[in-house]
Formats: structure tokens, sequence, C-alpha cells
């Protein structure tokens, strides 16, 4: 993917993950795929809201509370001192940000904290016992601000697949936005489709349809225009945020294999088969299938063009690896 000649991928970040000493007890938590790694391609953007608020370090920690186990209502309040409440200032700093940084292309945040926290933050009772989780504070209401913003926690980012998804769903916020920095059209609408057309497969088939059924009549006003671009988009997300399965990658490659039958050897095409077979089966990684279909497509000039451009075959940067695993 080249992204050369587009404006700088801004990624929101807790700052403990960047090796800040910002957490209660002054430690950081590092996390070094996102500052050896990702600080490669993503310009990052940290932000500690504890400390933003005023609370210094060392510090006491902070926990959510709800007044009973059916509120699912909560307090950030002291853990010892239950009597400094920084609720409110934690959600206004979460409206203040998300209203600042709209060029974010996605957010990652510490997992478990109480004001960043996306899932199974632990929630007390006031008699200090744990009952059930929650968001943490900013968290919730930032995430409530930008609901399709690509947004998860460090520690998920360890699991192969999830990182995998997070990473298609950056890249297709940032580029979704650098199409709209010149005026929709019906003709650049479509394109933008028929590029991505096969990645939405992959992910969902339900959007899979309901996206080209939405494209089918854009109406011919601008206004209309911009209506449907922006229901496009939050099909768009929507079905991105739905991990792409094996049997769901296996039917895409299935789909683009079926542009080179009438241009593959035998013995070429039996080869693609049975790696994609072995890629449904588990025995090789994504990476596999997809190599040796990119080869035959990039080899075969006279292959559509149509397959050659999808997105599906480079939706982020090759050197992440990050079909290798999954």
């Amino acid at each position: 993917m080249d992204t050369g000649s587009r404006s700088p991928i801004r990624i929101g970040i807790s700052s403990c993950l960047m090796g800040a000493p910002v957490r209660f007890n002054a430690s950081h938590k590092r996390d070094r795929f996102c500052t050896d790694v990702l600080s490669k391609y993503f310009e990052f953007v940290p932000l500690c809201p504890e400390m933003a608020i005023g609370l210094g370090t060392p510090r006491q920690a902070i926990r959510l509370v709800s007044a009973n186990a059916a509120d699912d209502q909560v307090r950030a309040l002291g853990s010892d001192d239950p009597t400094l409440d920084v609720t409110d200032q934690l959600t206004q700093y979460a409206r203040q940000q998300a209203d600042q940084l709209e060029d974010l292309s996605g957010y990652i945040l510490m997992q478990k904290s109480p004001s960043c926290g996306l899932f199974g933050v632990k929630r007390y009772l006031p008699n200090g016992h744990s009952e059930g989780v929650t968001k943490g504070v900013f968290a919730r209401e930032f995430q409530a601000r930008h609901p399709l913003l690509p947004m998860e926690e460090a520690g998920r980012l360890n699991d192969d697949g999830l990182r995998e998804n997070f990473m298609v769903r950056v890249y297709a916020w940032h580029e979704w936005h650098e199409f709209l920095k010149t005026p929709v059209s019906a003709a650049r609408l479509i394109d933008f489709h028929s590029r991505y057309k096969y990645l939405v497969m992959a992910h969902s088939l339900v959007h899979y349809k309901s996206m080209g059924q939405l494209l089918a009549q854009p109406g011919k006003s601008q206004a209309k225009l911009e209506t449907v671009a922006t229901r496009y988009f939050e099909q768009l997300m929507t079905a991105l945020a739905k991990p792409a399965s094996r049997k769901m990658h296996t039917n895409t490659l299935m789909h683009l294999q079926g542009y080179l039958k009438n241009l593959l050897a035998p013995l070429d095409k039996q080869e693609l088969s049975e790696l994609i077979e072995q890629y449904r089966t588990g025995i090789v990684p994504l990476v596999v299938p997809l190599t040796l279909l990119k080869h035959h497509l990039n080899h075969h000039e006279e292959a559509n063009s149509y397959a050659r451009q999808q997105v599906y075959l480079n939706p982020h940067p090759y050197e992440l690896g990050l079909r290798n695993r999954v």
C-alpha cells in the first residue's frame, strides 16, 4: 500500500503505552509494537486523561463505582478516598478532545484502565466488592462522540486477528477521509467502492449486498449524493468492524481466483486451488495463497484490472506481516 502522497495517519494513544511515566504509581506500560513498529507508519497523539485533568503522579488510584449491582452508571472515585470524584472532569476532557482530534484515524487505549479501558474494566460497589465490568469514563465518552472510529485496546492487539482487523479499519478510515478532500461525485464513489468491494465481502456478505444496493441509485442532486456517501461510509466501517473469518477469506480468494480461470495453465490453476484449500483447513496462513494470487494477477496483464486494483490484496503495508498468522 502506497501512502507516500497522503497526509500522515494520526492515531490517538494512551501516553503510558508510549513509555511515559504517567500511571498512578509513576510507572508506564510501554507497548513495543506501538513504539517500535507502528510508530514507523503512524503519527501518534499521546494522551493521559488523568494527568490532563490535574491528577499528579504518583497519585491515588481511581476505580469505577456503581450505586448498586443493577445500576450501569459509574462514577470514577478514589480507591482510598471515595470523596475524590473525577467523573465529570474525565467526561468533559473526553468531549473536548473528541472535538479537537477530528483528524484521528484510530485510537489505541490502555486496557483495564478506569479512564481509558474499552472492554472489561472492573466495576465496584460502594462496599468495595467487584461487580461486573464496564468501559472507562474517557473511552466511553470519546467513543460515543466517534462511534465509527477504529478503537482498540493495546492488550487485545496481541491477538493476530484483532490486530489485523484494527489495521484494516485504520487504513480504510484514512483513505475515506483522503477521498473526501475532493468533492464527492457518483463516479468517484462508485470507483471507491469498486476497489473495496472484495474487502467488504471478506468481512460481511450482508453489507456487501446492502452497499451495492445503496450505490445502485445514488441520486442526481449533490445533497442526495452526500447523504448516500455518508450512509456508505457508515456501512463500510460497520462491515469492516466484523473480523473476517477463515471461511469468508476463502470465499473471497475463490472469487478473485475466478478472474484467472481462462489465463492460468492447468498446473498453475491446480496449485492455487490447493493453496486456497490448505488455507481453508488451517494448514497455511492467508499470506500463502494471497501471495500466489497476487503473483498471477500481476503476471497476467490481460487479467481484469478490476481484480488487480482490489484493496483486499493490500489493505495495509505488507511489511507489517499481519497476514502471516491469520
